[in-house]
């Protein structure tokens, strides 16, 4: 079984065009290329869009698990975050086949550390929502990294 990874920005259009889209891409990818296990990193956005559809497809596809890669404890990542922003994080990471947290305590370089991981554990394909006008943001980071992992780069800003 394959694996792929997600990395997006924060703020994302959340438009039915775009969840549906992300959904058929998945499937087509459980259905043609044996990719059952997808890592995210948790944040708000499309990491957030990226699992909860994943879940969704776990439901038609029990084979499908969804790998959570957090930069540390949830209540420090989510310190910030509405309250609909948290109990959806927490609904997820409830629902996730298996969580794992780079560090106890948030750190400067803790989102890095989370997107060398989810690279990491890629064997095939990036799934991402990045604008490639925003060169130093952690999704660039994390594209690049995927990029020199030869990992296949789906980029849903593209309209792909």
């Amino acid at each position: 079984m394959g694996s792929a990874c997600f990395t997006g920005h924060r703020v994302i259009p959340q438009t039915e065009e775009i969840k549906e889209r992300l959904y058929s891409v998945l499937e087509r990818w459980i259905c043609t290329k044996g990719i059952t296990d997808y890592y995210a990193g948790g944040a708000v956005g499309w990491d957030t869009l990226a699992a909860a559809t994943v879940l969704r497809l776990r439901e038609v596809y029990p084979q499908v698990k969804l790998h959570l890669v957090l930069p540390c404890a949830s209540e420090q990542q989510t310190a910030k975050w509405t309250s609909a922003q948290q109990r959806e994080f927490f609904r997820i990471r409830e629902l996730a086949d298996s969580v794992e947290y780079i560090c106890e305590n948030y750190f400067k370089g803790c989102m890095k550390e989370r997107n060398i991981r989810l690279v990491e554990y890629a064997d095939t394909c990036c799934f991402c929502f990045w604008d490639p006008g925003i060169f130093s943001s952690g999704t660039g980071q994390t594209v690049r990294l995927a990029k020199k992992k030869q990992l296949m780069i789906v980029n849903f800003k593209d309209n792909y």
